[in-house]
């Protein structure tokens, strides 16, 4: 199928900041890599700034996008969730399961990292607290701040998995997880061991 102009312009956005840093990509090397004209890039975006924030959110979709195609309805909140996890990190830790923000060649650039963590809490968070509504209502989970509670597990989980603030691939991150899954655990007031899969999967994330 035919890639409109919108995709060919993210694709070649993405492809460039896997080589260069973004600062000093131009709207016509966008254009150029598209192998289409610069005004073609105006119509679809007013500036490459707006460009580099749609690759970044994309990212996000993609990952949603792959957790809504292999969900079973009639799985529990916590499989679920597990599942959510399990797309929103390897979305993170794609080719070779290297980490996205060196992948796009952005790890320097607090901006887009911070505007890479805004993307996860506004395209996943509304998904978990769905989840987490689920498990109230399955009575696995217990909270009265649901969209809260997911808006800050994500923020932690895109935190947790930032190389530039925790470069280390070792038992840290390993204990790190253990103790997020225990928070998790008391906050949400679910049983002992629902969110195992958090440190249990390690090796599916890291490089170990």
């Amino acid at each position: 199928m035919k890639k409109d102009k919108r995709d060919m312009i993210l694709d070649a956005a993405e492809e460039l900041m896997g080589v260069m840093p973004d600062s000093d990509i131009t709207v016509e090397h966008i254009a150029k890599k598209a192998g289409i004209g610069k005004g073609s890039v105006y119509y679809y975006f007013h500036s490459k700034d707006e460009i580099i924030d749609e690759v970044v959110v994309r990212s996000y979709k993609k990952a949603l996008r792959e957790y809504f195609r292999d969900i079973d309805e009639r799985q529990t909140a916590i499989e679920k969730i597990k599942r959510l996890f399990d797309s929103m990190i390897k979305k993170e830790f794609h080719n070779n399961q290297q980490n996205l923000l060196i992948a796009l060649n952005i790890r320097d650039n607090i901006t887009l990292r911070n505007k890479m963590k805004m993307a996860a809490i506004e395209t996943v968070a509304p998904v978990l607290a769905e989840l987490l509504d689920q498990g109230i209502a399955e009575g696995t989970i217990k909270t009265d701040m649901p969209e809260e509670s997911a808006e800050m597990i994500v923020a932690t989980i895109s935190f947790l998995f930032d190389t530039s603030v925790f470069p280390e691939r070792d038992q840290k991150l390993h204990n790190k997880l253990r103790l997020l899954a225990r928070v998790l655990e008391t906050c949400l007031r679910a049983e002992s061991g629902s969110f195992d899969f958090l440190f249990s999967r390690r090796d599916n994330y890291t490089n170990n």
